[in-house]
């Protein structure tokens, strides 16, 4: 599974929270069609709204990946496959790519992507360490979008160990930032 990596002295974000920007905001809406409509012409597919849902929370992992590098650069990839897909598609438009990350981005910074195996994070960190950092999203995540949806909740995992495997509401899974910051 992928990780992120940042140069060592990340771009200054700013302190105080503020509206994230929307999907075609950081895309521009010529890109965010795009890709949303190579995605919903594969082969069995998922149709287009649910497409534009997993461009969303890529768009979503990527901006807090940026803005907050201390905290998160490096960490195993805690959404599913379909988003690194899009990530990967995004990457290889080079330009736009780029632009994405250091200008659009709070972060300033171009993120970089690398391959790793879960079973080799796995062992690497050990399986606490895995689920502390996969915990570590939830109130970053809530504090720049508001409390995960149901539109976002099949594209991250431990959001979805949490509600289908623990019977955790959403509600309940967004009060966790509020007790993790305390």
């Amino acid at each position: 599974m992928p990780t992120t990596s940042h140069p060592a002295t990340p771009a200054p974000y700013p302190a105080a929270p503020r509206q994230a920007p929307t999907t075609e905001e950081l895309l521009g809406s010529a890109l965010h069609e795009e890709v949303v409509r190579h995605f919903a012409a594969k082969p069995g597919a998922p149709d287009a709204p649910y497409v534009t849902h997993q461009v969303r929370e890529c768009l979503r992992y990527l901006y807090l990946v940026s803005r907050h590098p201390d905290r998160l650069g490096g960490l195993f990839l805690p959404v599913e496959q379909d988003i690194d897909e899009i990530w990967h598609y995004l990457i290889l438009q080079t330009r736009e790519y780029r632009e994405l990350c250091e200008q659009r981005l709070p972060g300033g910074q171009f993120i970089h992507h690398r391959s790793v195996s879960y079973d080799a994070y796995q062992q690497e960190p050990g399986r606490e360490t895995a689920a502390e950092e996969a915990l570590r999203w939830i109130p970053l995540y809530t504090a720049a979008f508001g409390p995960y949806d149901d539109a976002a909740l099949p594209h991250w995992t431990v959001v979805r160990f949490l509600h289908d495997e623990l019977g955790m509401s959403l509600q309940q899974i967004g009060s966790l930032a509020g007790a993790s910051e305390k």
